[in-house]
């Protein structure tokens, strides 16, 4: 069991899963696009940098920022650049939210069904049943290069660490 804590509301809740670091090997996980749609993370994104983004849940405000910033942001990284959103929001309220905000460049991707990248990714918080707000990088041959875990429910990730991690690997 891992010993982080996420601050939630003034209380600290456990982070179940590995803390994953800089050289470690990226997990794979499987995500949903829909209702009962299986969607192997690193299987279908092979061969590419990632950028992946995790919020608790796409309809709060700082989830909801954070998920325009990435988007905003993936325009200038290019073909060889996939860029997710992981949230345990189900797929159609994710699809939703992607509609009404105009969000185009990032791929959601539903951890609902059980917490299957949380657990493998070191970001669920069994206490609420959501993954902890993160930003990893991972490169081509899946490899962490760089891996944020943010402690504080309410606190915005690097977003210039993590965009200078993926422009070092294009």
């Amino acid at each position: 069991m891992n010993e982080r804590t996420f601050e939630f509301r003034d209380r600290q809740l456990a982070v179940d899963g590995p803390t994953l670091k800089v050289g470690d090997n990226a997990p794979e996980a499987t995500l949903q696009t829909g209702f009962a749609s299986p969607w192997p993370l690193l299987g279908n994104t092979q061969g590419k940098v990632r950028l992946i983004s995790v919020v608790p849940s796409i309809d709060t405000g700082v989830c909801d920022a954070q998920t325009r910033r990435i988007n905003e942001e993936a325009a200038s990284l290019g073909d060889g650049v996939r860029v997710l959103t992981v949230s345990v929001d189900m797929p159609a309220a994710q699809k939703r939210w992607c509609g009404a905000a105009g969000v185009e460049r990032v791929q959601m991707l539903s951890d609902y069904v059980n917490v299957d990248f949380g657990k493998a990714w070191g970001t669920y918080v069994p206490e609420l049943r959501i993954d902890q707000r993160a930003v990893f990088v991972v490169d081509a041959n899946n490899i962490v290069r760089y891996a944020e875990y943010v402690p504080v429910i309410g606190q915005q990730p690097n977003y210039d660490a993590a965009l200078a991690a993926v422009k070092s690997l294009i």
